[in-house]
């Protein structure tokens, strides 16, 4: 088989820029230690329930910070403790998350929440919920066979 010179300089700019991108990714997934760079606080996962704030799971009023709220949820074997949280519209919520056995999403639906849960770290998304409604919370991690049936719900409801 007969290649033109044109070919040949073209196939060995493809395998070439193949190799380098090949190489960027491996360079930064070593330097990023292949974690995301959300979860630059690490815990001890056998241990989550006996240390803050997740001995405290819920939405906790907040003072002196740049947020109102922060919900604390902790994921587990198919469940999200707690089951239910509820914030008042308007306001400025932190989400704290961890997982104890293994990588789970956390994802509200219709909203811009969206976080990895992995064992050992913690996850944190602040945002602002600005629409009264009842917002389904899912796993969008496959986390094993009762993955299908990991929910819980975000309730914004009109302040008290």
């Amino acid at each position: 088989m007969h290649l033109h010179k044109y070919e040949k300089y073209w196939l060995a700019f493809g395998v070439g820029s193949l190799i380098v991108f090949l190489l960027i990714t491996g360079i930064m997934a070593f330097h990023n230690g292949s974690h995301p760079p959300s979860a630059k606080n690490t815990i001890n996962y056998e241990k989550v329930d006996e240390i803050a704030p997740f001995n405290n799971p819920g939405v906790h009023k907040v003072e002196g910070k740049d947020w109102d709220y922060e919900a604390v949820v902790v994921a587990s074997a198919f469940y999200y403790d707690p089951p239910i949280l509820e914030v008042p519209v308007g306001a400025k919520v932190k989400f704290i998350a961890t997982s104890k056995d293994v990588v789970h999403g956390f994802e509200v639906a219709g909203t811009n929440i969206n976080m990895m849960l992995e064992p050992g770290y913690i996850s944190e998304y602040v945002t602002t919920v600005d629409k009264v409604g009842e917002y389904l919370i899912v796993c969008n991690e496959y986390c094993g066979v009762g993955h299908a049936q990991m929910h819980s719900m975000l309730k914004v409801v009109e302040p008290k």
